[in-house]
């Protein structure tokens, strides 16, 4: 059984994934399995795939027919996972040599942690330097304090768990985009210790990702908090918890109606219908005597819209002043 198996979902990937691949081919930690799961790529990718496979045994590849979003192929992927830890890489970042072996070390030492987070650098490709996420260091918090620091992204989202864990919580698929988080924040959440290494993944920020695109996969963010809140009834989430996650919900309303402020000039008629339908659905279903005070719930979603158009307007004045 190997130690480690790395999940790699690639889509149209050529240019990045052999810089991918070589950085697990050289990890210091050689008892890895990599499986690579080609998401209907249209470039050259799955070629490129099926020939470092054919180098290095360490390598499995699997082709979709259909492209179906990260989170669906890297269960695929999850199905043939063999090593005691899994994490993932994707296919336009990688790892410093000796990143897995750091983690696996931080497992080794210390029985009962279940998650271990990377050092996660951020590489971007316009020239600006590169920088580590700006997370505290911590030497253990148990899953519970790492699911609350989640919301926020306190602590990130890169880090290797114990395969039976990941197993047992797959990849929330609920969305293409966004819902991936979800299952973050439960295998933190259902862990006994989650701890830190000092291994460096490196993020490769590019401005043509999914994520920097404004159209209506925005929206993906509000359906995956609902996906998450039913995830956390489910597994018997206290009040508590629910009450912290509900105002998490809310301010990424508040921050999913700001995303539209800013770019509805460049969303179609239908998009900013969209926009609004899907938002009002969102409102209606946040369960407002669980959210903490501090920010006004309005009982019209007319009012709730002009609440917002306000603020967002002497938002933009105040920032021109001070420009």
């Amino acid at each position: 059984m190997p130690k480690v198996t790395i999940l790699v979902s690639v889509y149209n990937a050529e240019q990045y994934v052999g810089k991918c691949l070589d950085s697990l081919l050289v990890q210091t930690l050689a008892d890895i399995q990599v499986i690579c799961v080609d998401d209907a790529s249209t470039d050259g990718s799955l070629q490129k795939l099926n020939d470092y496979a054919s180098r290095d045994h360490r390598i499995v590849v699997l082709h979709l027919d259909t492209n179906v979003g990260p989170g669906k192929a890297r269960n695929e992927a999850l199905k043939l996972a063999e090593g005691e830890y899994t994490c993932f890489l994707d296919s336009d970042d990688w790892l410093d040599c000796d990143a897995l072996e750091k983690a696996v070390a931080v497992f080794e030492a210390h029985e009962r942690t279940d998650c271990v987070l990377f050092e996660c650098r951020y590489i971007f490709t316009d020239g600006r330097p590169s920088y580590a996420y700006p997370m505290p260091e911590f030497e253990v918090k148990s899953g519970h304090e790492a699911f609350i620091d989640s919301l926020t992204w306190k602590i990130h989202g890169v880090y290797m768990v114990r395969t039976t864990i990941h197993k047992q919580y797959p990849y929330d698929d609920t969305t293409r985009t966004y819902s991936d988080d979800n299952t973050t924040r439960v295998h933190y959440y259902v862990s006994r210790e989650v701890r830190q290494c000092s291994g460096v993944y490196n993020y490769l920020q590019r401005d043509g990702s999914v994520t920097h695109v404004a159209d209506t996969s925005r929206l993906n963010y509000l359906r995956a908090n609902e996906s998450m809140r039913h995830t956390l009834i489910s597994l018997g989430c206290d009040d508590t918890t629910l009450r912290i996650y509900e105002q998490q919900r809310w301010l990424n309303l508040v921050d999913t109606y700001y995303f539209y402020v800013k770019n509805r000039s460049n969303l179609s008629p239908q998009e900013r219908t969209t926009f609004l339908e899907v938002m009002r659905r969102y409102w209606q279903q946040i369960n407002y005597s669980q959210r903490k005070f501090g920010y006004s719930h309005l009982t019209s979603w007319h009012l709730f819209r002009l609440q917002e158009e306000t603020y967002f307007l002497l938002r933009r004045i105040h920032n021109r002043k001070t420009v």
